[in-house]
């Protein structure tokens, strides 16, 4: 077992190793083959370790090296296997090695091919220390990691300057939220004299429900998910991240990456329900996420874009279960998210290699009939996005939704909302690719269906996305939350889903008005892009008042442009043409004139007389006694 748990992510990087060194010598399919089995690999042993995981299971800590030790403090790189370590795990290598297999047939034909391979292996890699470290500081590596390699993989295409513009927001805007995470460290430290896991949370019971230290930690933390998982107000890289490649969105920007606050969150449960307050900011800030997302995403264009301010929804979903102690909850709408996620972006891959790169919803429709096979995959997500059952996301919105209900029937209410523009947003991007006439610039007959290396990992993705919401179907439809048994230890008594006690017929009705309210929105949108065949003007100053707010995302971007980035800009200039240029440029630059200008005048005195000499030794000797003299 320990074997296996070493090689999980030992392979991926062994792969960024292979193309990083020999990448130029192989060619483009041993490439990206190797890199393939170097994520396939690991998902077998984690599949293997998972079957090994029985009731009397306890968590393993593998030591791998002794990193920092002085006095009582001890810091090693070890690797801790347990319930929620395994699940992530099985997340990121299943989903993994099938975005690297549809990115063998995505990016066949670039230049950059073996390069996109290297960094798709060290992002495994980093996400797997993220969810594999035994303490804070391993995670922090991974954490870090993954943010490089995000930064990397979105301005891959670094020869345009918008997509760099995007990698580099992304960078900072998660530094910010990573400050956070330093800082909640800085405090775990001072206060438990440990970073291990295990050492913190049992020792956290010595503090009380919002003791001022726990909640500057959770705080802190949450700040570090936050800037992680897209949320407000941290959340305008996500959707400008859609410059990287299409399987970069789904590997990093719906399967793992933005999920890893998620599982920082989960991982702190401990700590998070002593402080009540830090959870209820936690629900707010979840809440304005999903809202915002879900009434951006109503009128954008940019096939990616929607699915980007989707990912930006749901994982507000997501933060409202942790806020709301659902943390199963929360990770249930991980998984399902994971495979119906990764499985629209990759059909809007196959839709965009379909039609030459055109990403505008625009400039397409009536594709259904040159690619139904993507069709199938994208209506099969969107349904699944959408919560209709029995499709993945169903069980797991619903969830949310149920615990919602039990504490605030007004948050309910707000998410019913949410979740029925969801629906609406997803269907419409689906009826404007798909259906009515294509309104594009290629000619028909160039329009294709994607090879097998794409629709392989689309048509299994499609299969999780049907069946994937079973593993936690509720007692009010017979069935039995698996998930949540399984993940039972790793929580002391601290999962709301174990409290949550709503009356059957009041969960039936609960379910019965979101899945209407769902339909009704399908139905409308049907009407509106097939029916009356109201396509969006290709011309954007056409848009009225609130098309166009809507458009440009509610001027967030302006904002912060107004408010962080041009008066930071205007300080920046200040500092430059006073501070640095007239202080410091000129005290070094006078240091330098008084060398010249001293040197002019001491040199009158190297006349080449030795009298004078004599005579300047001597005078200087006599001032040195005489100093020495006096003190």
């Amino acid at each position: 077992m320990n074997t296996s748990l070493i090689c999980i992510p030992i392979l991926p990087l062994v792969g960024f190793l292979i193309n990083a060194l020999l990448g130029n010598k192989l060619s483009k399919g041993i490439s990206g083959t190797l890199a393939t089995l170097f994520v396939l690999v690991p998902f077998g042993l984690a599949l293997q370790l998972f079957f090994a995981i029985d009731e009397t299971f306890e968590p393993i800590t593998l030591n791998l090296i002794d990193w920092i030790e002085f006095a009582d403090f001890k810091l090693p790189i070890a690797l801790y296997l347990d319930q929620l370590s395994i699940m992530f795990t099985l997340v990121i290598t299943g989903v993994g090695s099938l975005i690297h297999l549809y990115s063998m047939g995505y990016m066949h034909d670039d230049a950059g091919h073996n390069r996109f391979f290297m960094y798709l292996n060290l992002f495994v890699f980093f996400m797997l220390m993220l969810v594999l470290g035994s303490n804070f500081a391993v995670t922090f590596i991974g954490w870090e990691g993954v943010g490089l390699c995000s930064y990397l993989l979105i301005g891959f295409w670094y020869t345009n300057p918008d997509y760099n513009d995007a990698a580099k927001k992304a960078f900072v805007m998660n530094r910010i939220g990573d400050l956070g995470y330093l800082l909640a460290m800085f405090l775990l430290f001072r206060h438990f004299n440990t970073l291990e896991y295990t050492s913190i949370f049992q020792a956290a019971d010595k503090f009380s429900l919002n003791d001022g230290v726990i909640v500057a930690i959770t705080a802190l933390l949450f700040v570090g998910a936050t800037g992680k998982s897209a949320q407000v107000p941290l959340f305008t890289w996500l959707p400008d991240a859609m410059a990287g490649p299409t399987p970069v969105s789904a590997l990093i920007h719906a399967a793992t990456m933005v999920t890893a606050g998620i599982y920082l969150l989960v991982r702190s449960n401990v700590l998070f329900s002593l402080a009540p307050i830090t959870l209820e900011w936690v629900t707010i800030i979840g809440f304005a996420t999903a809202l915002y997302g879900a009434i951006v995403g109503l009128k954008q264009m940019d096939i990616k874009k929607v699915l980007a301010y989707s990912t930006v929804s749901q994982l507000g979903f997501m933060f409202i279960a942790l806020g709301l102690g659902a943390y199963t909850t929360a990770f249930f709408h991980v998984l399902t998210h994971a495979f119906f996620k990764a499985l629209l972006f990759l059909s809007a891959g196959s839709v965009i290699h379909a039609v030459s790169g055109e990403q505008d919803m625009r400039k397409m429709g009536g594709l259904w009939k040159h690619i139904p096979f993507t069709g199938w995959m994208y209506l099969i997500g969107s349904l699944a996005i959408s919560g209709i059952p029995v499709f993945a996301g169903f069980f797991s919105k619903d969830e949310i939704l149920a615990n919602a209900f039990s504490r605030n029937p007004m948050l309910w209410g707000g998410l019913a909302m949410v979740s029925a523009l969801t629906a609406f947003y997803m269907f419409r991007s689906f009826f404007l690719t798909f259906f009515g006439s294509y309104r594009g610039e290629l000619k028909a007959e160039a329009i294709h269906e994607s090879p097998l290396t794409m629709t392989i990992p689309l048509a299994v993705l499609a299969i999780l996305s049907i069946v994937g919401g079973f593993i936690g179907v509720p007692e009010v439809l017979g069935g039995h939350h698996w998930l949540a048994s399984f993940l039972k230890p790793i929580y002391p008594d601290t999962d709301l889903i174990s409290e949550l006690h709503l009356s059957h017929s009041t969960e039936l009705a609960l379910m019965t008005i979101t899945v209407v309210l769902a339909l009704i929105s399908i139905v409308i949108a049907y009407i509106t892009y097939v029916k009356r065949q109201n396509v969006p003007s290709l011309r954007d100053e056409q848009f009225d008042g609130l098309t166009k707010t809507l458009y440009n995302k509610l001027y967030i971007d302006e904002l912060y442009q107004a408010i962080v980035v041009k008066p930071v800009m205007f300080l920046s200039d200040k500092l430059h043409a006073i501070a640095e240029i007239r202080i410091i440029d000129g005290l070094v630059n006078l240091m330098g004139t008084a060398a010249v200008q001293g040197s002019r005048v001491l040199r009158l005195a190297q006349t080449g007389n030795i009298g004078f000499y004599l005579f300047a030794i001597t005078f200087g000797l006599i001032i040195i006694i005489l100093i020495n003299t006096t003190l």
